[in-house]
């Protein structure tokens, strides 16, 4: 955190260079970041809406969907990129003597703009749809922490390895897939079989996903086991992922 603090500008230059470099040669620019989502979700509530009915009470299968695509879309994302930011910039890491757990750091970074363009989508169809405001909206930017907390243990271990082992970056596309299949994205978690309950629940994004349901949709607290054990997981692999990225960035310039 101190490094984060003290190299505060140049986190954002390689976060802002990052995000003009993903969309300099694009014709449609920062309307990727949306059209992307709302195709999945057409998509996807098409599939599920007629062909597979979900249960979702009285809320629409869309904004049901949406609500849970947005920061799976957003922990997707951050992960791919920060698993090849070393990687890409190896020329950086060779020549600059400089923190580097900012590098993946700032990849995570640069996908928050497509986070806060799909978060504005998000509101507007809550208000479409009608959908009741209520005050546990509050919380979601506590579940955000934690979600974000999670995710950045995982890209420090992700990132790190993918440097030693280039099979990381081409497997993680297809582990991402069914880990998004195993968290109740695209269905109700009230669809998992009792006697798989626990095991869907040892995956943190499980009951970041229920709470942020739960906080929108229904004005219900999220529940405070599952969170509890969010919280506990997602710090210690903070923790543990800072100290075997540092530990491995020792021999980043050797291998790149």
């Amino acid at each position: 955190m101190q490094n984060l603090i003290k190299y505060k500008d140049l986190y954002w230059q390689l976060t802002f260079r990052e995000i003009n470099a993903r969309y300099k040669q694009s014709v449609l620019g920062y309307a990727w970041a949306i059209i992307v989502p709302l195709m999945n979700l057409i998509v996807l509530s098409i599939v599920f809406s007629y062909l597979f009915r979900v249960p979702t009470g009285n809320i629409p299968y869309p904004i049901f969907l949406f609500v849970a695509l947005v920061p799976w879309t957003f922990f997707s994302n951050s992960l791919v990129a920060a698993t090849g930011s070393i990687m890409e910039n190896g020329a950086l890491i060779t020549k600059v003597k400089l923190p580097r757990e900012i590098i993946p750091l700032s990849a995570i970074g640069s996908k928050s703009i497509d986070l806060i363009l799909t978060f504005l989508i998000l509101l507007v169809l809550l208000f479409i749809y009608k959908v009741e405001f209520h005050q546990t909206f509050i919380l979601v930017p506590f579940i955000f922490i934690f979600q974000l907390t999670f995710m950045v243990g995982v890209a420090f271990f992700l990132s790190a390895t993918n440097v030693f082992f280039r099979d990381i970056g081409n497997v993680l596309g297809i582990f991402l897939t069914i880990w998004m299949y195993l968290t109740p994205v695209i269905y109700s978690p009230q669809m998992i079989p009792d006697n798989l309950k626990l095991l869907f629940y040892l995956n943190p994004m499980t009951s970041i996903i229920n709470a942020y349901r739960d906080t929108i949709l229904y004005g219900n607290l999220p529940n405070f086991a599952q969170m509890s054990y969010v919280i506990f997981i997602s710090g210690l692999l903070l923790v543990l992922g800072y100290l075997y990225f540092k530990k491995r960035s020792k021999q980043f310039a050797d291998v790149i």
